[in-house]
Order: C-alpha cells, then structure tokens, then sequence
C-alpha cells in the first residue's frame, strides 16, 4: 500500500479553496506555491496549505478527495476551522521550518 494525503490549498483566509490529493504531500504544496502546474490552483494563487489529511492507502485518499469535492463550501470551510481556526499556512510545519518563515 502506498500512502496518501487529501489536501486543502487556499489564496488566502476565507478565500478561494481547492481540494485535492497525492502521495507526497511536500512536494505537491511545494508545486502549488512555486505554480509549477497551469490550472485552477495557480489561476487563483491557492499556494497555502490549509488543511491536511493523511491516509494508509492512497485510494482511501482518493475515495475521500472525491467526496469532499462534491461537499458545500461552507462543509469544507468548518472542516478547516476545525483543524486551523487562525487558517495559518500549514506548509512551513509540513517541512520543519521555523514559525513564519517561508520556502
């Protein structure tokens, strides 16, 4: 079983949301933040990771990722809350640097 990770990026607190899923979770908000993809992502700037989830299997990731995206904004925004009430940038703890410093 390879792992996996279901993710939220967002432009800004409140902002613009964009759900989605990968087996190496850094790598992938590193690509969001550099906007190494076209697409809807980079086309609305969601480079900061607002909330994460982390899998065993990667198609129980992608089972999840499935669901969420069909959920109302407001679902998605309290799951958010739940986790980052402050909707801080979870990347620069997702890679081990220091409380507001960035890549």
């Amino acid at each position: 079983m390879k792992p996996g990770f279901v993710y939220i990026v967002t432009n800004k607190p409140n902002g613009v949301l964009y759900t989605g899923v990968t087996s190496n979770l850094d790598v992938r908000i590193y690509q969001h933040r550099t906007g190494v993809f076209d697409g809807f992502s980079k086309k609305y700037g969601c480079n900061r990771l607002a909330w994460f989830e982390a899998h065993d299997d990667i198609a129980e990731a992608i089972h999840r990722e499935k669901r969420i995206k069909t959920w109302l904004r407001a679902w998605k925004v309290r799951l958010i809350l739940e986790g980052n009430p402050d909707w801080r940038d979870l990347y620069p703890e997702l890679v081990g640097l220091p409380e507001g410093e960035v890549d």
